[in-house]
């Protein structure tokens, strides 16, 4: 099988690109509908308005219901039919991201994604993660081809919660568990070929950089300061890991977290809280050393990253209620399958578990 290798057709990252959107969004149109929850148009939403006003092309809004589902994404695919859209705008976090994204390929017209917070890597991807109208995960759409732009105004981001930002980076570190165990296995990538040692770079690159300026970041981001380690940050959440991930592949971090979506009092927390969580399973079904994860339970404690079941707000850790996870994980569509040995959802549970105990472990120290 061919490498294979995607990433998106430009991305911009800066403080006060949301002043930018309206000429950058005229190059590929003259009409965008803009996707944004109520929230990010009361903060967001007269910033880009003014943009608009100074280039040849008009923007309309419409609010995003909640969930990237396929009612939704129709929803939207009629109105922007209606209104005769020529671009599709996304504005605020990942799962506006997903719909705006299968919106335009549906409707046939570019995308424009501006991220507001850096709280997962699908900025960049050519895929959506659908959903039930529920919140229960559904299926991946693979789409043909990735985002037009993508444009991080970083002191937007600087502004946002710390959590969020936080929550990027434990999907951002799944990247490079989840691109190694696919490299090792021969897997094909979201991208529809194998591990390219390109995306093996720039995964390692986005384990790096989270290494060394996470806890930087951090502290930055609480003070509401977009340092040049923020800057970093940002960019390894969004850009590493996007590129990272689907050219690199998914493994069981990311299955995990799909499990994680059936348990009703998991859907509070981020898709990078319960991924993190994944990445620790992983680790543990790999056997990996354990000075090796050690050295992750350090940095995900350190950063603020949940590594227990509780933390998840998973009180009931019985085999009746946490084996309908490992068996969502183990599903024959989803990326579990591509780690380098056979799994099943009885292994998964135990090693939630397990996990699970070395995260109380960590949090007692």
């Amino acid at each position: 099988m061919s490498t294979v290798f995607i990433s998106p057709s430009k991305y911009i990252q800066g403080p006060g690109e949301m002043d930018n959107i309206g000429a950058y969004t005229a190059k590929m149109g003259k009409k965008a509908l803009c996707v944004i929850s109520k929230g990010g148009y009361a903060r967001q939403g007269s910033q880009i308005e003014a943009s608009f006003a100074r280039v040849d092309a008009d923007v309309i809004f419409d609010y995003f219901h909640g969930e990237c589902s396929m009612n939704e994404i129709n929803r939207l695919v009629d109105i922007a039919k209606e209104k005769q859209c020529d671009v599709v705008i996304g504005v605020g976090g990942g799962k506006i991201f997903d719909t705006a994204k299968a919106v335009a390929h549906y409707v046939g017209t570019p995308v424009v994604v501006c991220p507001t917070i850096a709280s997962t890597d699908a900025p960049c991807s050519a895929l959506s993660v659908i959903y039930t109208d529920e919140g229960v995960f559904q299926e991946y759409l693979f789409l043909p081809r990735n985002p037009d732009l993508v444009m991080m105004d970083t002191q937007i981001i600087a502004d946002s919660p710390v959590r969020l930002t936080v929550s990027g980076m434990g999907d951002a570190m799944a990247t490079y568990f989840e691109a190694r165990a696919c490299y090792a296995s021969g897997a094909t990538t979201c991208a529809g070929g194998n591990v390219s040692v390109a995306a093996m770079g720039i995964a390692k690159l986005c384990y790096d950089t989270l290494m060394n300026d996470g806890i930087l970041a951090k502290f930055a981001l609480e003070g509401h300061s977009c340092t040049p380690a923020v800057e970093r940050i940002i960019e390894a959440n969004t850009l590493l890991s996007g590129i990272g991930f689907e050219s690199g592949g998914l493994a069981g971090a990311h299955a995990i977290h799909n499990g994680l979506t059936v348990l009703e009092e998991c859907h509070h927390m981020q898709h990078g809280e319960k991924v993190n969580f994944g990445t620790l399973t992983q680790l543990v079904l790999e056997q990996v050393p354990e000075e090796e994860l050690c050295v992750m339970l350090n940095w995900m404690t350190a950063v603020g990253l949940p590594v227990t079941l509780k933390e998840l707000g998973i009180t009931d850790d019985s085999r009746e209620h946490l084996m309908p996870v490992a068996e969502a994980a183990c599903a024959a569509n989803d990326t579990l399958h591509n780690l380098p040995f056979p799994v099943d959802a009885e292994r998964v549970y135990n090693a939630m578990l397990v996990a699970d105990a070395y995260g109380r472990a960590a949090l007692a120290m």
